[in-house]
């Protein structure tokens, strides 16, 4: 799997020397980390600095002292955070039915420790994947809308019948206009939606919001 760029494992476990290890662990395999050891001073962490603008995951320890991994991951999941924060649960054998139903309910993944270095590397680079793919969709998004804002009202008629395949003679009757004037509106939103063809325009519209 090619590396993403700009990614980051956050690392969330009490225990000083799972952290390390983890660390260590990541960086020969070239993955940039943040180790924290509580819940609570990952949240205070995120809470700062709002939603994730970089392809991330989360490891995530189930029982820690205070807030556990499982209050945390509630919190996150409410907040919107998933899926472009995937959490992977790392595990006892006691608290593995607990992971199984984070899982269920949006988790990327559980290990139980100890677990498969390899096996845990490869999943957090497809976790990482996931968030990539995650964030330029909601890229793509924004900047759609920011260009739908941009047109008119009557470029917003004129698209919405030129997605509907009709001819421009139709759009001109219908909109009691020009077939010149429709041509000009027409332009007008292919270079402002950045598209060069109708088929193009429906295919951007039918993948966006």
């Amino acid at each position: 799997m090619e590396p993403v760029a700009n990614a980051l494992v956050y690392i969330v476990d009490d225990d000083a020397g799972v952290r390390e290890a983890l660390a260590w662990l990541l960086r020969s395999r070239r993955l940039p980390s943040e180790s924290f050891d509580s819940a609570e001073a990952f949240d205070a962490m995120l809470q700062a600095n709002s939603a994730a603008h970089q392809p991330c995951c989360l490891l995530l320890d189930v029982r820690m002292p205070g807030m556990s991994g499982l209050a945390l991951f509630d919190l996150l999941l409410a907040r919107g955070h998933l899926p472009a924060m995937p959490v992977i649960f790392l595990t006892g054998h006691a608290d593995v039915p607990t992971a199984v139903d984070a899982v269920k309910r949006g988790a990327f993944d559980f290990y139980e420790k100890p677990f498969s270095d390899n096996a845990l590397v490869d999943r957090i680079e497809q976790a990482l994947a996931q968030s990539a793919a995650h964030l330029e969709q909601l890229r793509q998004r924004s900047s759609l809308q920011v260009r739908l804002h941009d047109l008119t009202e009557r470029e917003r008629d004129v698209m919405d019948r030129v997605v509907a395949g009709l001819p421009n003679k139709l759009i001109a009757d219908q909109l009691d206009i020009s077939v010149r004037t429709v041509e000009v509106h027409r332009s007008r939103v292919f270079d402002k939606m950045q598209v060069k063809s109708a088929v193009e325009l429906a295919n951007l519209l039918r993948t966006g919001p």
